[in-house]
């Protein structure tokens, strides 16, 4: 039964590192492309592209693992992604102060920021999974 269980979760995590490889690979992409704060309008529809793409992919690797999940799954998720949520404002909040004293440009930072949150969500996730077994 054990060996059973350990393939299921396999497959299961092996399902989820396909679905969110373009996320992965769009994220830095989309941060790249709107780093410069001179763009050309060529530049801007690249980046403005990029990052639809990258917020589709999201969506759509969101909705697949939910659809995967039970309940016990679906409630972790929902509670790391307000965890992180939360995060994202106070980070936004912190960095729009910031940027009001004139210490760092708000644009410059405002997608590591979202992606941070990211990463905060998953690893939250992943931690409560891996210690509630």
């Amino acid at each position: 039964m054990a060996k059973q269980q350990d393939q299921v979760t396999r497959a299961a995590r092996r399902a989820a590192f396909i679905d969110g490889l373009p996320v992965a690979i769009l994220a830095p992409v989309a941060l790249a492309l709107g780093s410069d704060p001179d763009q050309s309008t060529a530049q801007k529809a690249w980046w403005i592209a990029a990052t639809a793409v990258f917020t589709l992919a999201v969506a759509w690797v969101l909705l697949r693992a939910f659809r995967r999940a039970d309940e016990y799954l679906r409630k972790i998720q929902l509670e790391s992604m307000a965890i992180a949520f939360a995060a994202v404002l106070a980070a936004l909040q912190v960095a729009a102060v910031l940027d009001a004293a004139g210490v760092v440009q708000l644009h410059q930072i405002a997608q590591l920021i979202l992606i941070g949150g990211v990463a905060i969500w998953l690893a939250i996730a992943d931690l409560r999974i891996r210690l509630q077994r």
